[in-house]
């Protein structure tokens, strides 16, 4: 380590609370599927900001845009309406099942609301018993009180207790542990299309499917969180859109912005009214500056051949890594659709992260079980090589030795 990168790390030490468990690296600058720490150092980045960046780094449509919002306005309040705001949701309207939108900042955020909006709407509807949520095992959804206790793992919970009451956990793609644990107090089912912090673990198509069933019977809401899902990154704008299976309400964020924080939950009409004046808010949510950068990532998303280009190369790249497992026979199935991949590992992920990041990529191990390739969309064949090299590279040299 030079003398750079040990003085920004002591610096950061002193004053920056101890919550994340960094790398000894400070990236600050990037251009497509690319990014140079603050040595001049070069990588290729398939973590992507966790998802966030999917569009690359410094992609022109969202500099432009944030460019011209900057000089312009940043900053008015919901005490207003808010154009971009409203372009934006009408986007996500005419592209999804929703009718209404709330924007917020983060995915935490859209979750929080989502499971006040669940509530709200079933005390309004079926009364003030009608308040369980049932969320997954090995979910995330979050780091508020509410989204950390809807996560279906204790090391998140651990040192916060008491949680908030009214939450159950069941099996992914299990509906007979669901249909246990369904009854006439549950407001809402949670979970995410595929389980990203997880270890990239799927939802099946016909367990979905079923939840939706079950929630119908049950006067229940269907909620997905398609915070690390959505937007682009399963090479349709939402993942359930694989399945045909419709929610009530749907969380996304990450990749909304291109890098600018925002979030949003999308519910239906008849979900949403159950919100009035006063019931949620968020300061920051949906500002000029926000929206005008969401509105340009959608407006390339939604330009034509480009999902089919990315399911093609995210098509390319599991194929590729398909190839490296069973070559170094390391067990079970690449698993994942789209741009969010997970190749499982029974030993040796961080090492091999690490390993990774010297040879110049940059990727990461989700859960403790699976290295996570989350590239930007527009990333291209060559830059798959690249990746695929190094990574060939690293398991030749650590694998079986």
């Amino acid at each position: 380590m030079s003398t750079k990168t040990e003085q920004l790390i002591q610096e950061g030490q002193a004053v920056v609370m101890n919550t994340y468990g960094r790398l000894p690296m400070a990236l600050v600058k990037g251009e497509g599927s690319w990014v140079w720490d603050i040595e001049g150092n070069k990588y290729l980045d398939f973590v992507s900001g966790i998802a966030v960046n999917s569009l690359g780094h410094n992609h022109p449509a969202v500099v432009q845009a944030i460019q011209k919002q900057a000089e312009e306005i940043l900053h008015t309040s919901n005490i207003y309406w808010i154009p971009n705001q409203i372009a934006l949701a009408k986007l996500l309207v005419d592209h999804s099942f929703a009718d209404k939108v709330f924007f917020c900042n983060s995915g935490a955020e859209a979750n929080e609301a989502a499971l006040k909006l669940a509530r709200k709407y079933a005390k309004l509807h079926f009364g003030p018993e009608k308040y369980e949520i049932i969320s997954l095992k090995n979910s995330f959804h979050g780091r508020t009180l509410a989204t950390l206790t809807a996560t279906g793992q204790t090391k998140y919970q651990a040192g916060y207790e008491p949680l908030p009451e009214g939450f159950l956990y069941a099996e992914l793609n299990n509906i007979d542990d669901i249909t246990e644990k369904m009854s006439d107090k549950t407001a809402a089912v949670i979970l995410e299309p595929i389980q990203g912090e997880g270890g990239i673990i799927p939802a099946e198509s016909g367990f979905l499917q079923a939840v939706r069933k079950l929630c119908d019977e049950k006067g229940a809401l269907l909620i997905f969180d398609e915070v690390q899902t959505g937007v682009g990154r399963t090479g349709k704008l939402f993942a359930h859109e694989w399945s045909g299976v419709l929610p009530d309400i749907m969380t996304i964020a990450k990749a909304l912005g291109g890098g600018v924080p925002i979030g949003a939950m999308l519910a239906k009409d008849s979900v949403a009214e159950a919100f009035k004046p006063g019931d949620h808010a968020s300061t920051f949510g949906g500002n000029p500056l926000a929206t005008a950068a969401g509105c340009a990532v959608l407006n390339v998303m939604l330009e034509e051949e480009f999902f089919k280009e990315v399911q093609e190369r995210a098509e390319y790249l599991k194929g590729e890594l398909q190839k490296l497992a069973d070559k170094y026979q390391t067990g079970e199935a690449v698993r994942g659709k789209g741009f969010l991949l997970g190749w499982p590992l029974s030993k040796l992920g961080p090492e091999i992260v690490n390993a990774c990041r010297e040879k110049g990529l940059l990727i990461n191990f989700a859960g403790g079980k699976a290295l996570r390739f989350v590239p930007p969309l527009n990333v291209s064949i060559e830059e798959i090589d690249d990746a695929v090299t190094m990574l060939d590279e690293v398991f030749a040299s650590m694998w079986n030795a």
